[in-house]
C-alpha cells in the first residue's frame, strides 16, 4: 500500500505542476494591463467576429456556424466581458485576420 501511495503522490506532484506551467504560459500572453484597448459592447459583435470565432473555438471548444444565434449572442456577452477586464491574450487585441467557423474539412481542387 505504501508503494502505491508514493506513486499517486508523484503523479499528483506532476500533474499539477504541468498544470501550473499551463496556467503561467497563459498569463504570460494576456494583454498588459496597461494598454489602452477599445471597449466592446453587444453593438460590436460583427465587426469582432474573427476574434470571437477564434475565443469560441479556443476556449469553448466550439466552432461558431455550431450555434443558434441566440447561443451566440450570449456566448459574445462573455467574450465581450473578458475583452473589456483584459483577460484575453494580446493577439486579440491586436486582430485577429481569419478564424475557423466550422468543423467540416472543406475539399475544394484548385
Amino acid at each position: 500500500m505504501k508503494f502505491f501511495y508514493g506513486k499517486l503522490v508523484l503523479i499528483l506532484k506532476f500533474c499539477c505542476a504541468s498544470e501550473k506551467k499551463t496556467k503561467d504560459k497563459r498569463r504570460s500572453k494576456r494583454a498588459p494591463l496597461n494598454i489602452e484597448i477599445q471597449e466592446l459592447s453587444g453593438d460590436d459583435y460583427f465587426s469582432k467576429n474573427n476574434e470571437f470565432s477564434t475565443w469560441l473555438k479556443e476556449e469553448k471548444d466550439v466552432f461558431f456556424s455550431d450555434l443558434s444565434a441566440d447561443s451566440a449572442r450570449k456566448l459574445f456577452s462573455d467574450f465581450v466581458k473578458a475583452w473589456n477586464k483584459k483577460k484575453l491574450e494580446i493577439r486579440y487585441y491586436e486582430g485577429i485576420g481569419t478564424a475557423p467557423r466550422s468543423a467540416h474539412n472543406w475539399k475544394i481542387k484548385g
